[in-house]
């Protein structure tokens, strides 16, 4: 069974930082590249990275270049969202997911297991 847990959110003002965890279990973890989405109150989920366990090549929403940080640490399965310069708008519940096949994809349906979210609030 795979299991995905996100942690780390909370409430911080503009320009704060925040950094979530997403602790993962389960079989054949290291082939299958993992993401962060996030979905704002009355919008579509939307991609924000992604990270390839093998090497660590990530790929950024623009959105967040510059800003955000993805890394991971092999030994614990755990990914990590560093947020740097956070802006109101941003305020989400994030979603790491693991991707269905090798390659990592902007897209959530190209997802399969999903963990329950962490609410990041950015107060003005």
């Amino acid at each position: 069974q795979v299991q995905l847990v996100e942690s780390g959110g909370g409430l911080v003002q503009a320009g704060g930082s925040l950094r979530l965890s997403c602790a993962a279990s389960g079989r054949t973890f290291s082939i299958y590249p993992m993401a962060w989405f996030r979905q704002a109150p009355g919008k579509e989920r939307e991609f924000v990275t992604a990270i390839k366990w093998s090497d660590g090549i990530t790929g950024y929403a623009d959105s967040v270049k510059g800003r955000f940080t993805n890394s991971r640490d092999n030994a614990k399965n755990t990914v990590y969202l560093q947020m740097n310069s956070l802006k109101p708008e941003e305020t989400a519940v994030y979603y790491c997911a693991r991707s269905r096949g090798v390659s990592w994809s902007r897209y959530q349906y190209d997802y399969d297991y999903w963990g329950q979210g962490t609410q990041v609030t950015v107060s003005s």
